[in-house]
């Protein structure tokens, strides 16, 4: 799902950029008045190391595409949504500075993509079904949050006129689909395991 530079025009890829910004601007305002930070900010490096090998590794799938898995979900639902956004932006920037995925000009819409869609959407779902059974809750959200970002990509695609509507529902979506499912299950199993053998997730603020 990295977007490579040269196929976003540059007048979009600052539009990004300045979200992408203002998000991370969040995260740092909130996080600086949480007396935790410095248990956060290790658990978060130790999250970014991981999600950069789990992302950048890929996997064979019957849609002749490799798989990427995210745990951006993971994250999000551990954390909190501007936790996510935080990880997805210092991870996409060390994979296009070091594993040739994604560029630097296109690290905005690569975060608006695989960074705030998913952390946005995922939180939500995830609180609004949380309720009434937490991992269903988990799996649904995590596969709202990656077709999210499926259709947040397939809109930067079509307005940068790269791609049109009819080859995106041919493609993306239901490769994505089939991705997000796993990534759900997989996501429900790690969620239950952290929360049973790690309190100490349970106990910080999710911002």
């Amino acid at each position: 799902m990295h977007l490579p530079d040269g196929i976003i025009p540059i007048s979009h890829a600052v539009i990004y950029w300045i979200i992408s910004l203002i998000f991370i601007g969040l995260y740092l305002y909130k996080s600086s008045k949480l007396e935790d930070n410095f248990k956060r900010l290790v658990i978060m490096a130790m999250f970014a190391a991981v999600t950069v090998v789990a992302s950048s590794i890929t996997i064979p799938s019957p849609f002749g595409v490799p798989i990427h898995f995210f745990l951006i979900p993971l994250i999000v639902i551990l954390l909190g949504p501007l936790s996510g956004i935080l990880i997805e932006f210092v991870c996409l920037l060390i994979q296009a500075l070091f594993l040739g995925l994604g560029g630097l000009v296109s690290l905005g819409a690569n975060t608006v993509v695989i960074g705030i869609a998913i952390s946005l959407v995922t939180w939500l779902f995830f609180n609004i079904i949380k309720d009434l059974n937490e991992n269903l809750a988990i799996f649904c959200a995590t596969i709202l949050g990656i077709i999210s970002a499926t259709i947040a990509q397939s809109f930067i695609l079509i307005i940068s006129n790269f791609t049109n509507l009819e080859i995106v529902l041919s493609t993306l979506v239901p490769f994505y689909l089939f991705v997000a499912i796993i990534e759900a299950i997989a996501t429900v199993v790690v969620v239950n395991f952290i929360k049973k053998f790690n309190r100490e997730f349970a106990e910080l603020k999710k911002i």
